[in-house]
């Protein structure tokens, strides 16, 4: 077996960005471990569909095992699986917390810490997780109280990892989105969704993709938090 080929994980890979970014990496002869709840098998041998629920600690232990097992390594991690609830805060039910807590923190926990592990020991790495940018600027009509307290949690263990791995060749950092044309958001929303966003567009899957990819090009950079929002980071309009 070869291992001279990089590997990634992405979870939350069956649709949308996660699809999105699966087809980028193995455009650049990446091999992808791919996961999701749904995902199916693939016809490619250096595509490995790894199904399950990415917030059980047993999921990402199969992930990695996987990995190693049938690529021998593990060069980067894309921590996209996640979930949002435009939802008002005193509206919450204890089933929407633990939802949000479970994709959105426990998912990113499991197999960081465990994909970290196996880059630790090679000395290099990437560790990217998308999280959103209502989290620095919260929109009036928007409730995202859970979002900002789960993706703005990553947006602080991003920095925090980042300068714990700063000195091992590992690096950390994050792309913050604003709303993206993605199936969750139908058709009909679009129009509406544009007006969030000081350019006065949604944004598109492969925003997400060419901000992952340049991070994961980008040797010097690590701890970044890379606003990919049409301009709702930088202030009020």
């Amino acid at each position: 077996m070869s291992t001279e080929q990089k590997v990634v994980i992405i979870t939350g890979a069956s649709q949308g960005i996660g699809a999105g970014l699966v087809r980028a990496y193995r455009d650049r002869n990446y091999r992808v471990v791919a996961t999701s709840r749904s995902i199916k098998p693939s016809a490619d041998p250096d595509i490995l569909a790894v199904a399950g629920d990415i917030s059980k600690p047993e999921t990402a232990e199969r992930i990695v095992r996987e990995a190693l097992d049938r690529f021998g390594r593990i060069d980067s991690l894309v921590n996209n699986a996640g979930v949002f609830l435009a939802k008002p805060f005193v509206e919450m039910t204890q089933e929407d917390y633990d939802n949000n807590l479970d994709v959105n923190v426990a998912g990113f926990f499991h197999i960081t810490q465990r994909a970290a592990q196996e880059m630790l020991k090679q000395g290099s790495g990437h560790i990217v997780s998308i999280t959103t940018s209502l989290v620095d600027q919260p929109i009036a009509g928007v409730p995202s109280a859970l979002a900002s307290l789960t993706k703005g949690g990553l947006n602080a263990v991003t920095r925090s990892l980042a300068m714990e791995f700063s000195k091992s060749g590992v690096r950390v950092n994050a792309v913050s989105p604003g709303i993206i044309k993605t199936p969750m958001h139908p058709v009909e929303s679009h129009s509406a969704l544009a007006g969030l966003h000081p350019v006065g567009r949604m944004g598109d899957i492969r925003d997400i993709v060419e901000a992952v990819l340049y991070l994961e090009n980008a040797g010097f950079i690590t701890g970044e938090i890379l606003h990919v929002d049409g301009g709702q980071n930088a202030g009020r309009w």
